[in-house]
């Protein structure tokens, strides 16, 4: 039987991200194709406002981007 693997690409988080919500929602986007809002909210399970201010963030420190209402890493 042969074993299948995959590869993952590696994600470094970056550094002046203490809050593990803000860390949380880097991973997500690192690992989709980018989110909205509300894909954000009912996938991790939380709220608009902290979505939006997590999202607000990291697009201040230039780690986000907001294209066609959809969030992605920059």
């Amino acid at each position: 039987m042969e074993r299948s693997t995959t590869t993952t690409p590696a994600v470094s988080i970056p550094t002046d991200l203490d809050s593990a919500r803000a860390k949380l929602v880097y991973l997500y986007l690192a690992a989709t194709d980018g989110a909205t809002a509300d894909d954000l909210c009912d996938d991790l399970a939380v709220t608009k406002g902290a979505v939006l201010s997590i999202t607000g963030t990291l697009r201040e420190r230039g780690y986000l981007e907001r294209r066609d209402g959809r969030y992605e890493l920059a």
